[in-house]
């Protein structure tokens, strides 16, 4: 019952994904949430997300911001890494998911989700059968209603260490 949210990786930081070794395995988009997951809630696009998104671009890979945020937000993100973007998205309905692919012109096996949620962007990505990489929160600030999901969500990573450790032996 839990495995619908668990995450197919689990990393420190969007910045530490190996970006070359997804596109030799045929990686051509990425579907990325913002906050704490990019940046701190709520904060500008900084010099290492543009970065990021320009060595994306030059790489040949498409990406495309999803986020349950409202349009400015997401907006003037978008606009300083250079990136489409789809906002009050409705994660975890695949609804998004499905609209950001054909945005890049991608499809769900050539496609890579990064999110910092388990129960809206993990289990989204999953619902829509895309690679889903979680990554621990840039910063521990959050909106209460986030908190509380994350002593739910403490419950379920629980389990998938559990699991991952009875994988490993």
């Amino acid at each position: 019952m839990l495995k619908q949210f668990y995450p197919k990786e689990w990393t420190d930081s969007t910045y530490g994904i190996p970006w070359e070794t997804w596109y030799g395995k045929g990686i051509r988009g990425v579907i990325f949430d913002v906050d704490n997951t990019l940046v701190p809630h709520d904060q500008p696009a900084d010099q290492r997300a543009v970065t990021l998104f320009g060595t994306l671009h030059a790489m040949g890979i498409r990406t495309c911001l999803l986020s349950n945020n409202k349009e400015p937000r997401v907006a003037a993100f978008g606009a300083r890494v250079d990136s489409p973007y789809i906002y009050k998205s409705g994660k975890p309905s695949v609804r998004g998911y499905r609209k950001a692919m054909d945005l890049m012109g991608t499809s769900r096996h050539t496609t890579l989700f990064v999110g910092d949620q388990l129960f809206t962007d993990i289990y989204g990505a999953n619902r829509a059968g895309v690679y889903s990489i979680l990554v621990k929160p840039i910063h521990p600030k959050e909106e209460i209603q986030i908190v509380v999901k994350r002593w739910l969500e403490a419950v379920v990573l629980y389990f998938y260490k559990k699991q991952l450790k009875k994988h490993k032996i």
